[in-house]
């Protein structure tokens, strides 16, 4: 609820601030400095992400396709497509959003049903399925319909969140089954994004601790038997601290892209200039992308990209933490932890923090059915922010100033 949102408001310090201090405080209090983070930040990352694309996908394009630009123009035209999405996303009216709410999650589950009982088997999860001359990922676009559903909900019921029962049905019930249906798919990346969706949104509604506890506890023990089910994942997490114990197995990703990470040292090798991405690096443009940036553009360039994904957190929480209406409260909410957990799994993934459990790094990896609905997304939060009171009072002065200008000229 807002008390929560209330605890991550920074502390008010005395106003007698000088020098930079007082020029970071004067910017962060303008009425569009969360609308320009949100679209600085995402500009910023699909132009790094597309930079990466080209140069990770280059050696395997060419290899498979003899054209060395076939991927990065594949995504391209996701990103020709996801751009125009996201400028409508950000100008439609919440009521219309609302709206699409149950048709969203229905449509999403059928998809998800058709994955796990119909899907296309890669890499052991059958987590795609085949629509006519497209192959798309269904769970990608169910992260975003579950945030909006769970959002209503919470919002319709937001005087009598008060009760336990109220939080839990039927946001937890819903968001079980989708989980479920991607278990059955054998996508446990997919899986745990989810399972941090739905207690992300627990938490903002304000469920109590226990709760939580028992969450953990009940998905640890799914996590293991689900490893224990399938010999490739309990390798995978068998081996993730030490890839090198089965180096020529399924050690062999991880420790390719520690590689990759360990030879960027701080400024990298320069674009284009890695090693790992001359086929020792499997996925080196979708899962592991983040590795050839590591290789090429250092620690700089991986401490960038993580400081991109926290300010769009750190913006999206300031949407969420200013706004009076319980959906955009709700659903900025959602949208930050989808973005900041994948972001998080992913890097984890490459660091061999994590087992390897494919899922790609938001706006950077290439995909079509990752990229939209994260554009989609940021599109919706982005639009969020234009109709802060504040900012939507700015926004209105620039355009009237503007106007009266161009009479002025002519």
């Amino acid at each position: 609820m807002r008390a929560r949102l209330g605890a991550l408001r920074p502390a008010r310090r005395p106003a007698a601030r000088t020098g930079w201090t007082a020029a970071v405080k004067d910017a962060l209090d303008r009425p569009l400095t969360t609308y320009y983070l949100l679209l600085g930040a995402t500009a910023l990352l699909l132009t790094i992400g597309l930079i990466m694309v080209l140069s990770a996908s280059s050696v395997y394009a060419y290899r498979e396709t003899g054209d060395s630009y076939t991927v990065v123009r594949r995504q391209l035209m996701w990103v020709a497509l996801g751009i125009p999405c996201a400028f409508i996303a950000s100008r439609v009216p919440i009521p219309w959003v609302r709206r699409l709410t149950y048709p969203a999650f229905a449509v999403s589950l059928a998809l998800l049903g058709a994955t796990a009982f119909m899907g296309v088997e890669i890499n052991g999860n059958k987590n795609w399925l085949v629509l006519g001359p497209i192959q798309v990922q269904p769970s990608e676009i169910a992260k975003l319909s579950l945030v909006i559903w769970a959002s209503h909900i919470y919002a319709v019921k937001e005087r009598r969140l008060g009760r336990l029962n109220e939080m839990l049905v039927p946001v937890v019930p819903g968001m079980a089954l989708a989980t479920g249906l991607v278990v059955v798919g054998r996508d446990l990346g997919t899986a745990l994004v989810f399972f941090a969706l739905a207690v992300a949104m627990l938490w903002i509604v304000g469920a109590p601790g226990r709760l939580f506890a028992l969450a953990l506890a009940g998905v640890s023990v799914l996590a293991l038997a689900l490893a224990a089910t399938s010999p490739t994942r309990l390798a995978r997490i068998a081996t993730f601290a030490d890839p090198f114990k089965d180096y020529h197995g399924t050690g062999w990703q991880p420790a390719h892209g520690l590689y990759a990470m360990a030879s960027g040292g701080v400024f990298g090798e320069g674009i284009g200039a890695s090693q790992q991405k001359w086929g020792q690096l499997p996925e080196a443009h979708t899962d592991f992308i983040f590795a050839v940036l590591g290789e090429e553009l250092g620690l700089v360039g991986t401490l960038l990209v993580v400081g991109l994904f926290f300010v769009l957190a750190y913006a999206g929480i300031r949407v969420a933490r200013e706004t009076t209406q319980p959906f955009v409260r709700y659903c900025s909410f959602g949208i930050v932890t989808w973005l900041l957990v994948q972001m998080m799994i992913n890097v984890g993934m490459v660091l061999a923090l994590l087992p390897v459990i494919g899922i790609p790094l938001p706006l950077v990896s290439y995909g079509g059915s990752s990229l939209l609905p994260t554009l989609a997304a940021l599109g919706l939060l982005i639009g969020f922010a234009r109709r802060e009171p504040a900012a939507e009072r700015a926004l209105k002065q620039r355009r009237r100033a503007r106007s009266a200008g161009v009479s002025a000229r002519g």
